[in-house]
């Protein structure tokens, strides 16, 4: 009924004195067959938003211009018992149509015109950290955290996305000085199977999971292919505040490191795979104790591959492994995972769990992505267990645990972690 319902609904449709001073926006220009304004008219029809002739049929399959569609929409604005996704999807339409609406003598501010391409979402998360190691005192974390996530619609390719961060240290009731940090913002452009980054944007090893990398650089990146996906890019990424404590301690002189990298990922069916290749510079790793034996060098070449099955809806097993060509000591990592199922924010009651070993020397593992793997000890090798659970619409809860070993001193290590999150 898409195209079906808005060919002839001029004559049906009443709306006041209509201006006939047109602006900008040529109002008789046909709406395209593929805009998805006709799919919005056709659920606000549905939903009885909008009539039709008298037997509740529409006549005709020709596109109609935006003329006649902003009268569709004026006529749906002035009802007032309607639903809130409705009323969310007839704003939208108001601000698609907004001069041809003003046009008509329907009046739609530039905030409402604008209301649907700035969108804001969030997170409340309380997370508890308790690290335990053998002949050490236990480092205890508590921690609450707010984040503000913005986007931004430039145009049909382009967007602008961001997140801000608020931090408060519950054991002491101190925050982050009352500073939001602004973790990320990044121009996204998409053309097809095409994408380009550009700004500070995440860092993420796709190819192994996060193994190597989970934090943020600044620089560019682009992204293309179908089934077989390539990723480029260069920038540069901070020692001194993200990396782990090992390498944070001796960058101080020189706190970014030049980067690039490359990566491939396949995986149109139940297997994936994927390789990657990063490079960082900085004088920083001439430094670091352990790193090498003999020459000092200030690189890390670290190479990663990945794979993983997905048996069914509910099972999938991934491992990876990662080296850092460059490092003599503590070089290698690798991860081997099983889950089955994960919670699902949207749907309440939905949960999951995983059983995993991870061997994490501290010389390629620069920031991974575990939450049991913390800066201060990430030398470390163990196994790891963790479920995840929403009891509510839009509520996250997960409790992990690792049991393991420090590489350097064989003592014990154990790190329990729960979070529960809020999203809005």
């Amino acid at each position: 009924m898409k195209k079906t319902l808005v060919s002839a609904l001029t004559t049906a449709l009443v709306v006041g004195a209509a201006s006939t001073t047109f602006a900008a926006a040529n109002p008789f220009s046909d709406v395209p067959a593929d805009h998805w304004a006709y799919d919005a008219v056709s659920q606000l029809a549905a939903d009885g938003v909008i009539e039709g002739y008298g037997d509740t049929t529409f006549r005709g399959n020709q596109n109609i211009t935006r003329y006649e569609m902003a009268q569709m929409i004026a006529k749906a604005m002035a009802k007032s018992d309607v639903s809130a996704a409705d009323k969310a999807l007839i704003d939208k339409l108001a601000a698609e149509f907004s001069d041809e609406l003003n046009n008509l003598g329907v009046r739609v501010s530039n905030l409402e015109r604008n209301a649907d391409k700035v969108k804001w979402t969030g997170e409340a998360r309380y997370t508890y950290t308790s690290a335990r190691h053998e002949d050490e005192k236990n480092d205890n974390t508590d921690k609450l955290q707010f984040r503000l996530y913005p986007t931004a619609e430039v145009n049909n390719n382009w967007h602008v996305n961001a997140r801000l961060t608020a931090n408060t240290d519950l054991s002491s009731d101190k925050g982050d000085d009352g500073n939001v940090k602004l973790t990320y913002v990044y121009a996204d452009g998409q053309y097809g199977n095409f994408n380009v980054k550009l700004g500070k944007m995440p860092l993420y090893s796709v190819a192994d999971d996060g193994l190597v990398l989970d934090d943020f650089f600044s620089g560019a990146q682009v992204n293309f292919g179908k089934d077989l996906k390539a990723t480029l890019e260069a920038g540069r990424w901070n020692l001194a505040n993200d990396a782990n404590d090992h390498i944070a301690a001796v960058a101080t002189n020189d706190d970014a490191a030049n980067y690039q990298g490359a990566e491939l990922n396949y995986g149109p069916n139940k297997l994936r795979l994927g390789a990657a290749y990063r490079h960082f510079n900085s004088d920083a790793f001439t430094k670091v104790a352990n790193y090498r034996n003999g020459a000092a060098s200030d690189d890390a070449n670290i190479w990663s591959v990945g794979a993983g099955y997905k048996f069914d809806h509910n099972w999938n097993l991934f491992g990876a492994f990662a080296q850092n060509t460059e490092a003599d000591n503590y070089d290698t990592a690798h991860n081997i995972q099983l889950s089955y199922k994960g919670a699902d924010i949207a749907n309440k009651g939905t949960w999951g769990a995983y059983a995993a070993y991870r061997y994490l020397g501290q010389n390629v593992v620069l920031m991974p992505t575990y939450d049991t793997a913390h800066t201060k000890h990430l030398n470390e090798k163990g196994w790891e267990v963790g479920a995840t659970y929403a009891p509510f619409t839009n509520v996250y809860t997960a409790v992990e645990y690792f049991d393991g070993k420090d590489l350097a001193t064989d003592r014990d290590a154990k790190t329990l972690f729960g979070r529960v999150s809020f999203f809005f």
